[in-house]
């Protein structure tokens, strides 16, 4: 009914107060101002539960009508999830194109997405998305069907538009799936090499890309604005006690995520399901960084990612007075959280420390010998331990020079070896 808004167009925000799931106004602003539009006005207000129709009550209704024609705005944007036939109802009293809080999210990651694969994402949601919002085409265009007994009606202009959609939506998911499979390949071959992965996760602007920049002389796009990237990136880091580790910096996350985006982002948020350590990035200046830890620990157990172990990373210091680095560490001397500045580089080198203490090198060189009956200990071998050489002799058992980790020597219990320094 209304043509995409473009950037810089005016919009009023709409924030209404419930019993739970509340949103924060703030954030929306945000939101609106990242997706390159104008508030100009915020209408606010309170009910125990949205209208089924409109969402908002008759008055407000009036009210916000009242609002539009005043300021000339061109959008509405609502800081709640819609449902299909709320936005339809609203759009057509209102006069203007009317917003929920997942399309405008789904807007701004369409603008932000570079790569190919992030614009696959982003396109497999925005069709979820609009799959259930499909409403009645033209009846003009109904094909009728041939034959004695099928004549009438045949396929809608609507029924046309879910089968392109659903074909649409099963190509972009075929080829997500090949690169899923290649980020698979990707991680497969450094767990086989024994490099640990890291992945930055943590809530959108708290400062996730300015830390990669920091770790690993990366030099990728930062912005003080919600998701300014979305496309995962991974860096080598070097260590002080020479070892390395894989970086991976993922998308930020934000209240109540869209369930679309989850499911698109899939392969890219299975950095952090299987990264060996998580660095939780949070904004130590912001008010509200209590609820912004719980909202992203609710993400990481939605992508199943609660289990992995995690460091805090509390950033942006430098905007807070008395606070200097420091390490924070349990009961058991064991780090748990590390304050410093990424945008200053502060503390920044208790953050190698504590890397370095929890990747301490573990790895030891081993030469045994396997009998014909052993192969399934050498396939295992071979799945997690790097293979030096590799000898057979005459008998049909092998002889082999292996550098594994510590957790892995019980592989080797039933095996004769030897230590090589």
């Amino acid at each position: 009914m209304f043509d995409r808004p473009e950037s810089g167009e005016r919009a009023v925000l709409v924030h209404l107060t419930f019993r739970s799931g509340q949103e924060d106004l703030l954030e929306l602003k945000e939101l609106a101002k990242s997706a390159g539009t104008d508030p100009v006005y915020v209408v606010t207000g309170s009910r125990k539960k949205p209208d089924p129709k409109y969402f908002v009550g008759k008055g407000k209704l009036e009210e916000l009508k009242g609002i539009i024609d005043t300021y000339e705005a061109d959008i509405v944007l609502f800081n709640h999830p819609l449902s299909p036939s709320q936005e339809r109802n609203l759009e057509g009293f209102l006069g203007v194109r009317v917003v929920d809080r997942n399309g405008l999210i789904l807007d701004i990651f369409a603008q932000r997405a570079q790569t190919f694969e992030g614009k696959l994402q982003v396109e497999l949601a925005q069709l979820q998305h609009l799959s259930t919002r499909l409403v009645r085409g033209w009846t003009h265009l109904e094909r009728q069907k041939g034959g004695i007994g099928l004549r009438g009606p045949g396929e809608t202009q609507l029924e046309t538009d879910r089968r392109l959609l659903g074909l649409r939506i099963k190509q972009i998911q075929q080829r997500l799936d090949k690169v899923d499979k290649q980020r698979h390949q990707g991680r497969s071959k450094r767990k086989k090499a024994e490099v640990p992965s890291v992945s930055l996760v943590g809530y959108t602007n708290a400062g996730k890309s300015t830390l990669f920049n920091r770790l690993t002389g990366a030099d990728i796009y930062v912005a003080d604005q919600l998701f300014a990237t979305l496309d995962p990136t991974l860096r080598n880091c070097k260590l002080p006690n020479s070892s390395e580790v894989v970086v991976a910096d993922t998308v930020g996350f934000i209240r109540h995520l869209p369930h679309e985006l989850v499911a698109a982002f899939k392969s890219t948020l299975q950095e952090a399901s299987e990264a060996d350590l998580l660095l939780h990035v949070i904004d130590a200046s912001s008010a509200d960084r209590a609820e912004t830890i719980y909202q992203v620990n609710q993400v990481l157990e939605d992508i199943e990612a609660n289990e992995v172990r995690q460091l805090e990373v509390f950033n942006k210091i430098d905007l807070l007075e008395g606070i200097q680095p420091r390490i924070d560490r349990d009961d058991e001397g064991n780090p748990v959280r590390v304050w410093l500045s990424a945008e200053t580089g502060d503390g920044v080198e208790l953050l190698y420390q504590v890397l370095a203490e929890i990747f301490s090198n573990t790895k030891v060189k081993r030469k045994c010998y396997l009998r014909p009956d052993q192969g399934e200990i050498r396939a295992k071998l071979f799945a997690c331990a790097k293979i030096i050489s590799e000898r057979t002799d005459d008998f049909g058992g092998c002889e082999l020079v292996v550098e594994l980790d510590t957790k892995h020597l019980g592989l080797l219990k039933s095996v004769e070896f030897e230590e090589i320094l």
